[in-house]
């Protein structure tokens, strides 16, 4: 299948939405978490928001959440007397969470999608580990751009001649990546070195993002479906080519795999914060051009071509 390369607009992807990609929840939250359990009133609660300066806090009982509680649910208790009533009556019970490894670009979705103004962030054993708030994730994003910047500096310093000093009629870099199907404790660590290779040649920061992207999301279907497979990205003074292959069960339908909010993943997948089915249509946002080719029990090659 080949696609129509997107609008310019399209395209563009910022230095945050980038590190939003490689930058993990954990890197993010408060792990000081201020809880409180089901047994304490809404009088006590009122006292713990004021001592703290918070606006809300997890309910935890026998060292496991249960709850969430905010100052809305305060508001309303207290407009309608009941302050002596206790947070596990008022509490909004299982909340949505975030897992503390899961890429820090689905926090920023989840928040706007929600519009909550907190998740409590928890481990894959279901252990409660941190907060997470907007102004987390703008402090983690503005931290993780002063540190990128000083250390690429002096990479780029030492690589981004490479182009210019090689004489030669063609010149091509390759790289390969092998991705492990199923291990999401390494899912990004592909694209991620991708990423940081890329920047040491110089690339412009622009075509930087936009491979970084469509990277992550072509090895994020690699984890999620596929046994594993590889990504080979060969680099030319004029653009980059990411090759991305798979022995795996194939797609079926391919055109309607491209459809945004398609997903085949299984449910535990999901629970886990992956398989949205928005993969596909952004590699083809970030893609100058896009092809796929897919069999079913044979496997899947997908190219994109990004200029320079």
């Amino acid at each position: 299948m080949s696609s129509q390369p997107p609008s310019l607009e399209q395209k563009e992807v910022t230095k945050l939405q980038e590190l939003a990609y490689e930058l993990r929840v954990g890197q993010a939250m408060t792990t000081q978490v201020v809880t409180v359990t089901p047994e304490t009133t809404m009088a006590e609660f009122r006292e713990v928001l004021r001592a703290n300066r918070i606006s809300g806090t997890p309910v935890v009982e026998g060292g496991r959440m249960v709850g969430i509680i905010s100052i809305e649910d305060l508001i309303k208790a207290l407009a309608a007397g009941e302050s002596e009533a206790t947070v596990g009556e008022k509490m909004t019970p299982d909340p949505a969470v975030l897992y503390e490894d899961e890429p820090l670009i689905h926090a920023v979705s989840k928040f706007s999608r929600l519009g909550y103004g907190r998740f409590p962030v928890v481990n894959r054993e279901g252990d409660l580990v941190g907060i997470i708030v907007q102004g987390d994730i703008v402090r983690a994003l503005l931290r993780r751009l002063e540190v990128e910047y000083h250390e690429e500096e002096i990479h780029r310093y030492r690589a981004s001649h490479i182009f210019e000093d090689i004489i030669a009629d063609q010149i091509t870099l390759v790289f390969r990546y092998r991705v492990a199907g199923g291990d999401f404790h390494r899912a990004g660590e592909a694209s991620s070195k991708l990423k940081r290779t890329l920047t040491r040649l110089g690339i412009h920061p622009h075509a930087v993002r936009r491979v970084a992207i469509a990277s992550y999301e072509a090895e994020m279907n690699l984890v999620i479906y596929t046994e594993g497979g590889e990504i080979t990205a060969e680099v030319q003074p004029d653009q980059v080519r990411i090759e991305v292959t798979d022995d795996g069960p194939g797609i079926p339908d391919v055109e309607k795999a491209m459809e945004p909010g398609f997903s085949t993943a299984p449910e535990w997948v999901r629970e886990m914060g992956f398989g949205a089915g928005m993969g596909l249509p952004n590699i083809q946002n970030c893609a100058d051009e896009m092809k796929m080719e897919s069999e079913v029990g044979v496997g899947t090659r997908l190219e994109i071509v990004i200029y320079l």
